[in-house]
């Protein structure tokens, strides 16, 4: 069974599950997740690479679909990871993403992948965002923050030290025509604060979906990537007033700001509206 792009397109939640823990592979399913990721890469040892990906093809095989998170460009894995992808007509997620013409060259070599998401977790993706989220196949770039902190000499969980990371990913998507970027990992699998907070920060800076760790997070993931109440009243208030320019809670609205109100009511009957360009709520929101 295909993945369709509007799941990648408006996924809130995207749980990761390593691919040698095939025990894990159907819970992960049931934690509700929008999108379930399963991981050749990082989650998987060298010796272990071959026998995760054949757990996945099988998996794969028998009607469940997932995005795959394959091994990087230039990985004695990576060819084979897309192969098998490709095969069971799954997405891929591409680590170390940062050339446009290595991603052509991968979706070539597989003989054409459904879609792509480029997790950009280095200083050159960042600074080939646009490039990167121009791809042909591309459907919506993710943050990779633990690796990128790691290049750049800072803590992951440093809010100011990746915002211009996160700022440039959300300008890229928006301007070439993508979904609004996935954000990266909380690594504090229990800390519930810093979950909100992290959450907070990048729905803050335009993001509409974040990558999970642990099923904990993903029920609250899932709700704090939505529209809260007063999203919703003021989002309401202002479609019912019409499409002609107009005054709102003493705020004036126009078409910009119609077209934002729409896509929160899409977004209440639980999913982003799938063609994000920002974050959602009143204007006044902070």
């Amino acid at each position: 069974m295909s993945m369709p792009v509007s799941r990648l397109e408006t996924a809130r939640s995207l749980l990761f599950v390593p691919g040698d823990r095939p025990d894990r592979f159907d819970k992960a399913v049931a934690t509700g997740a929008d999108v379930v990721i399963l991981d050749l890469e990082d989650a998987v040892a060298a010796p272990d690479k071959r026998r995760a990906r054949d757990h996945a093809a099988v998996w794969l095989g028998a009607g469940n679909s997932a995005l795959v998170r394959i091994n990087a460009p230039g990985t004695p894995w990576c060819d084979d990871d897309l192969a098998m992808a490709a095969e069971c007509g799954m997405p891929v997620m591409v680590p170390k993403a940062e050339d446009p013409l290595v991603l052509a060259g991968l979706a070539s070599r597989a003989g054409g992948v459904p879609f792509l998401i480029p997790l950009i977790e280095t200083a050159a993706g960042i600074e080939r965002a646009v490039e990167v989220c121009a791809t042909p196949g591309a459907v919506r770039v993710a943050l990779g923050n633990v690796d990128l902190a790691g290049q750049l000499g800072v803590a992951h969980d440093d809010h100011v030290a990746l915002a211009y990371a996160r700022s440039r990913l959300v300008s890229a998507s928006a301007a070439t025509g993508r979904c609004a970027p996935v954000d990266g990992v909380t690594t504090g699998v229990r800390d519930v604060d810093a979950l909100a907070a992290d959450i907070a920060h990048g729905r803050r800076l335009g993001f509409t979906g974040k990558l999970c760790v642990h099923p904990a997070q993903v029920p609250v993931v899932a709700e704090r990537f939505g529209p809260t109440a007063s999203e919703r009243e003021w989002a309401r208030a202002v479609v019912a007033a019409g499409d002609s320019v107009t005054v709102v809670d003493g705020q004036m609205v126009d078409k910009p700001l119609l077209e934002r109100a729409r896509r929160i009511l899409a977004a209440d009957g639980g999913r982003p509206a799938q063609t994000p360009r920002g974050r959602p709520g009143p204007p006044s929101d902070k």
